[in-house]
């Protein structure tokens, strides 16, 4: 009895420590946290890859339309949440949502502390001006007494930091949404705008658009943000990115929203 009680407990808490490292599904469907469905953290101001029609509620954007894709692949229903960006992260590891579609840059700091799917995008930062601005920088490293702004915990966050850790003296002005950095330099509170290029892009392709692009900077690339651990979902992702890829849906995606090809270098 004592042995047979032993091998019971046993059992009992390896069942336990398997569910936890399977990323703490109480319903996993042994995939996703919810049986049967995708949810997938967003931050729904950063247009062309996440954002709302007009009605303010119809999701649109890249990473929508790739969220959409990768859930039939996979046999899936999707779900969207809307979440802040400077709580995105903490989102994904208390299981609020499986993954994080959300133009998310793949770099050694989130790879240490995330799960990433393979790259699917290719992006650059870009420096944005006021047409006709007094402004002489034509890159981030000759910002020196500008305002410059940025979203917040982004890559160009983290670009800027570095310079200023360099010796860079400027002013950050750090904000929860691209579109009140836009805003901002529209209105003349800010001198530069620090972001993606396809964001910039986006801002530059509205109808008398007062912006224009100064600098574009080296190539990062996006992918898939998951829980720490969560292998199971990475793999079953990056299948799916990659019959995505194969068949063409993948660069159609690229071609129908943003209208240029920013997948095929990301591979």
């Amino acid at each position: 009895m004592k042995t047979k009680s032993i091998i019971i407990a046993v059992l009992v808490a390896l069942i336990v420590l398997s569910g936890a490292f399977a990323g703490g599904s109480k319903d996993s469907g042994g995939l996703t946290l919810k049986k049967g469905v995708l949810s997938i953290g967003m931050e729904m101001t950063y247009p062309p890859m996440e954002y709302y029609a007009e009605d303010g509620k119809t999701p649109l954007g890249f990473d929508v339309e790739l969220g959409k894709a990768l859930s039939e692949k996979l046999g899936l229903k999707v779900n969207f949440i809307d979440t802040g960006w400077d709580g995105i992260f903490a989102g994904v590891n208390s299981n609020k949502y499986d993954c994080i579609i959300s133009a998310v840059t793949i770099n050694p700091a989130r790879l240490a502390a995330h799960n990433f799917s393979k790259p699917y995008f290719s992006n650059t930062l870009a420096m944005v001006l006021p047409k006709g601005s007094r402004v002489t920088a034509r890159s981030p490293e000759e910002c020196v007494g500008l305002n410059v702004a940025f979203q917040t915990e982004t890559t160009a966050d983290d670009y800027m930091e570095e310079l200023a850790e360099d010796g860079l003296r400027y002013t950050p002005r750090r904000y929860d949404s691209m579109i009140q950095c836009f805003n901002e330099l529209e209105l003349g509170r800010v001198d530069v705008v620090v972001t993606d290029l396809p964001v910039a892009q986006d801002f530059l392709n509205r109808p008398n658009s007062p912006f224009e692009i100064v600098w574009t900077g080296a190539e990062e690339k996006f992918g898939i943000c998951m829980k720490k651990g969560n292998d199971d979902l990475t793999a079953a992702l990056n299948q799916a990115l990659d019959e995505l890829w194969r068949d063409g849906s993948l660069l159609k995606i690229s071609m129908d929203t943003i209208g240029v090809d920013k997948v095929t270098a990301a591979r």
